[in-house]
């Protein structure tokens, strides 16, 4: 009876430790594809991290898994897509959409990207529930308050052009950071409010022509751009009225211009569906260049929108001189040896390449 007890134990070792090493072989620890590159990470919303506070923790193992890597990936920048928080104001929040408040989730996402705040430059654009109270009833936020431009040192060296709020005051919703990449190109980083306004959208339109900056290659990080069918987002239903979406931002700011090439923005998702939360396509604007625009969300990924938030997803855009090399990762599977087999986008639009002009 003990014989066949530990024969039985030791099978079932030898199959786990089979299993594990074959789920190990499908598993490639993030490095570098060109020595001599840089990555650029790319943070999907992360409303539903932060609604929940059992969620919280696994926007502090992402950021975390960034500080861990910059040197490996040599990361030089940071972007997030919008909608940082569910709530920008709520004051009671009913356990089931969410059990925090806008402050608690304002504080939350504040303090786990101030990890990075010595290290790299984190810039944010803002989504639809940032602001308003709860999902733009109005245009009030607390981004600026949250992540002033003091919070980090690298945005405030890199800050170049801020927009006027309607009380005639900068405002960090609508702003130009430049970027020096290692291979001395030189990047713009043109941040848009949530369906810009046409004054501020005007602005940009201003900004990005001025004779300084078209030898730049500029990056649009925008909210509300493409749908998971990889179209230009005409309009939706929300209670603002003065609002540009993705149609309008291509015909009068991007397809105009010379020098955007590329665009990023989430802002789409559907319940545990990969493909309802990302969209990519490539045009070409008035310049000759090709404009590669690119959605990008998980936030209804791990259980749907009341779910854990995402399961930790991240993009990785790796700069090869002009060759862009895009993979998606994410740091909560890749923790455990049980599932980091899991831990890498596989599909078409997970992974793929794209070439700059």
């Amino acid at each position: 009876m003990k014989r066949r007890i530990f024969l039985s134990l030791l099978l079932s070792f030898l199959w786990l430790g089979l299993t594990v090493s074959a789920q190990d072989k499908t598993y490639n620890t993030p490095s570098l594809e060109n020595k001599d590159a840089w990555t650029l990470v790319l943070f999907p919303d992360t409303q539903t991290y932060v609604k929940f506070k059992r969620n919280q923790p696994i926007v502090d193992l992402m950021v975390n898994w960034v500080e861990e890597h910059i040197s490996t990936l040599n990361i030089k920048l940071v972007l997030h897509v919008g909608d940082l928080v569910e709530h920008n104001a709520l004051v009671n929040p009913d356990g089931i959409v969410g059990n925090q408040t806008g402050t608690q989730q304002w504080e939350a996402i504040s303090r786990s990207f101030s990890t990075l705040d010595t290290k790299l430059p984190v810039i944010a654009t803002t989504g639809n529930h940032d602001f308003g109270i709860a999902n733009i009833e109005n245009r009030q936020t607390f981004y600026n308050k949250y992540f002033p431009i003091e919070k980090n040192h690298h945005n405030k060296e890199m800050i170049r052009e801020v927009a006027l709020d309607e009380d005639g005051m900068p405002n960090l919703t609508n702003a130009l950071y430049e970027f020096i990449a290692p291979d001395e190109k030189k990047f713009l980083i043109l941040v848009l409010e949530f369906a810009p306004r046409e004054a501020n959208l005007q602005w940009a339109i201003e900004v990005v022509n001025q004779e300084k900056y078209l030898d730049h290659k500029v990056i649009l990080l925008v909210h509300s751009y493409l749908d998971s069918n990889s179209d230009h987002i005409e309009t939706e239903n929300y209670p603002i009225t003065d609002g540009n979406y993705g149609k309008a931002i291509w015909e009068k700011l991007v397809k105009p211009s010379k020098n955007i090439q590329m665009v990023f923005s989430g802002h789409i998702g559907a319940a545990d569906q990969k493909r309802g939360h990302v969209g990519f396509r490539t045009d070409t604007n008035a310049g000759g260049k090709k404009v590669h625009q690119m959605t990008f969300n998980a936030q209804a990924m791990g259980g749907g929108w009341h779910g854990n938030g995402g399961d930790g997803w991240l993009r990785l855009l790796e700069f090869q001189g002009n060759h862009v090399s895009v993979r998606t990762f994410s740091p909560l599977f890749a923790i455990s040896p049980s599932t980091r087999h899991l831990a890498w986008g596989s599909d078409a639009y997970a992974a793929f390449t794209f070439d700059l002009d």
